[in-house]
């Protein structure tokens, strides 16, 4: 049988869209386990949604495999196995190992690079013309990082969590540690996903600057652009903690321990008030955070992403060590929507380690770094693929019953 051969040209640096997404999956580079076939609501508009796999491994604490495969780092330290194919419950502070249903086979090459993939099923070939390496990175979801699940993904001789270097080629693992609520998950669910890079090019602190003077990516609570001046960068944008609000109003929210178990199948399910105890404002603007204790609050600008860049949301590094915020990392193109919509607060999860640690209103609390796209996706975080926090305030998980 002949094959038609379709030529795929990355020319530009940057985040491959959904676009360029479905080409790789189509030519392989992307795949996924017998039975399993990816699905649309996986696509998204600069990632894919990865899915846990049939079989979760208990092991004795996390760990990178670097001279090893994960497998042999599993056999090492697994206490015991179990199928997750119908459901399974995950409890806290339990080190979980899950195969993924997806594979990674990236091209390892030197620029410029021709590689062809053959052996579809339609008797199409794709030859990737690219004059970059491509890699790819992992984060967790918006609504894994809200319910104080802690999750990173692990390759075979690996040294580094969530990265995927050029040239990996195998399977994908995802350690999962729920923190404050026991979790039931079951094959398919999708808790991280994976954006794939045609080089690595992040905005510069001045080009961060000049985009936000053409086109604001920062608002004032007034739904006024933050003036340039008073915009913080350093290596990335910084956002800070909003704790201000009219007597009353809820500026926050804590985390309960020894509650019952939260099904990821049950969406607008659980009762806030079971789960979360509120934070309310307080005159003094202020709050000392208790040690290892889980809280959400809400970025005291709103934010927009452009259509032709996409964001992750990094930890500030305070230098101390003893505060973790922002689990979740992916903001994708048209988060916050469009000027005139004035954008959408980042919402940021939060842990004080080892000590209590005071937090004001208005403290810098996190970091976002841009990457272009190298085409403009056809559809943006929104209504187009009915996106879950678009226009946010403060916002628990989509399973937590919200008016």
């Amino acid at each position: 049988m002949s094959t038609n051969i379709q030529k795929v040209h990355l020319r530009t640096k940057g985040i491959l869209p959904v676009q360029k997404l479905r080409v790789l999956a189509e030519a392989g580079i992307i795949s996924h386990a017998d039975g399993y076939p990816l699905e649309e609501n996986q696509f998204q508009p600069n990632s894919i949604d990865l899915r846990l796999g049939e079989k979760a491994y208990r092991v004795r604490c996390s760990f990178l495999p670097e001279d090893e495969s994960v497998d042999q780092k599993i056999e090492k330290l697994s206490q015991y196995d179990f199928s997750i194919t119908d459901g399974a419950i995950l409890e806290p502070n339990c080190v979980y190992i899950i195969p993924l249903l997806e594979e990674l086979h990236l091209p390892s090459h030197i620029s410029p690079q021709k590689t062809l993939f053959n052996g579809s099923d339609n008797g199409v070939g794709y030859e990737i013309i690219s004059g970059e390496h491509l890699s790819a990175k992992a984060n967790p979801k918006s609504t894994t990082g809200r319910l104080d699940v802690f999750t990173r993904v692990i390759t075979d001789h690996s040294h580094r969590f969530e990265e995927i270097q050029s040239g990996y080629t195998g399977r994908m693992y995802l350690e999962v540690v729920p923190k404050s609520f026991p979790i039931r998950v079951k094959t398919g669910h999708q808790l991280n996903q994976l954006r794939i890079r045609h080089g690595h090019t992040v905005l510069s602190d001045q080009d961060i600057l000049r985009k936000h003077s053409s086109a604001p990516l920062l608002f004032k609570e007034d739904g006024n652009p933050v003036p340039v001046d008073d915009v913080k960068v350093n290596n990335g944008l910084f956002l800070s903690v909003n704790l201000s609000g009219k007597k009353g109003e809820v500026v926050g929210y804590k985390a309960k321990n020894h509650r019952d178990y939260i099904d990821l199948d049950n969406i607008n399910y659980y009762e806030v008030s079971e789960y979360w105890e509120p934070i309310y404002a307080q005159q003094d603007d202020h709050l000392i955070l208790e040690p290892e204790a889980f809280y959400i609050f809400a970025s005291k600008e709103r934010c927009r992403i452009p259509k032709d860049l996409a964001a992750e949301m990094i930890a500030y590094d305070t230098g101390s060590g003893e505060l973790r915020t922002h689990y979740a990392g992916f903001f994708d193109s048209g988060f916050g929507g469009r000027i005139e919509d004035k954008g959408a607060r980042a919402v940021l999860e939060v842990r004080s380690h080892d000590v209590p640690f005071l937090i004001e209103d208005g403290q810098t609390f996190c970091s976002m770094k841009f990457e272009p796209n190298t085409q403009i996706p056809p559809y943006v975080y929104g209504d187009d693929i009915e996106s879950n926090y678009q226009g946010q305030e403060l916002r628990l998980g989509k399973h937590f019953k919200q008016g």
